[in-house]
């Protein structure tokens, strides 16, 4: 016997997410439904989504704020009360199903926010050990949590969030269930990726740089992160830094040539962060108004 859709909204933010889309949308075909989050995509997303059931919702960025994720949790019409926020390049495993239907049918459920872990998946192989466990905070009840918003710079990053995370008015717990993470099926993608985050980076950090303000998030994985990266903004040599910390400390090693290249990239993601830093405040101390 058939069971009941589980009582939850996927919300799939996309732009030109073909390739991916199928598989994503497969992994959540027990959802009660499913918001494709587009961006005038041109590649033939949109029927993609439709054949999978999908409500396909255009959004129209204005080139700061409000980005595409915490837009639609502020304007759609949910018919339910949690929401999960799953990136077309993102596949639930199948234990999701059964955890998300316990949690979501509860209708005095105590918790308010759920993280879950990502397993990333790099030239073809799951690192089991580089950028694992990647806790991301993505179940909650949609009246609970909203992006955090860290600049009001045009930062050429995008339309979708980049590292904001969310923050939840409420308790939080972590899922048993993983995700499985396709972000970089080649060498080009990554890099083309990381160019768009380190703008973003670079925007933040001249806005923490101009106003002597920290961001902070109270307790958790994404605290315990932030100050971390805090603590290393004014070392030196970042970006071998980055290297260590994957390929020694996240013993990415393990993981063979695809960890060292990952790691290696990682590196220069941060250099690429660095200098577009050091870019931006020359020119803010040669011009200061």
């Amino acid at each position: 016997m058939k069971q009941a859709p589980v009582p939850v909204s996927i919300i799939i933010p996309i732009k030109n997410e073909a390739p991916n889309l199928p598989r994503c949308l497969a992994s959540v075909q027990w959802a009660g439904e499913i918001f494709v989050v587009d961006s005038n995509s041109t590649d033939g997303s949109q029927k993609i989504a439709t054949e999978n059931g999908a409500t396909v919702v255009q959004f129209g960025f204005n080139g700061t704020w409000p980005k595409k994720k915490n837009w639609a949790l502020e304007t759609l019409d949910f018919k339910f009360e949690w929401v999960f926020i799953l990136d077309a390049d993102e596949v639930l495993t199948p234990e999701a199903e059964d955890e998300f239907r316990r949690i979501t049918s509860d209708a005095r459920h105590p918790v308010d926010g759920y993280w879950i872990n990502r397993r990333f998946h790099f030239m073809g192989k799951w690192l089991r050990h580089a950028y694992w466990p990647n806790w991301n905070l993505r179940l909650l009840k949609h009246t609970k949590g909203r992006y955090e918003k860290l600049t009001d710079a045009p930062t050429n990053s995008g339309d979708n969030e980049v590292h904001e995370h969310i923050v939840i008015n409420g308790k939080t717990g972590h899922l048993k269930s993983v995700m499985d993470h396709y972000a970089f099926p080649d060498v080009a993608t990554f890099v083309e990726k990381h160019n768009r985050y380190s703008n973003w980076e670079a925007h933040v950090a001249l806005d923490l740089y101009l106003s002597g303000k920290q961001p902070a998030l109270d307790g958790g994985d994404v605290s315990w992160r932030r100050k971390m990266k805090q603590s290393v903004q004014h070392l030196p040599f970042r970006p071998t830094l980055r290297f260590l910390y994957v390929y020694i400390l996240q013993r990415g090693f393990l993981d063979g040539k695809e960890g060292y290249y990952f790691a290696r990239l990682h590196g220069v993601y941060e250099l690429l962060s660095v200098a577009k830093i050091y870019e931006m405040k020359k020119r803010v101390q040669a011009h200061p108004d």
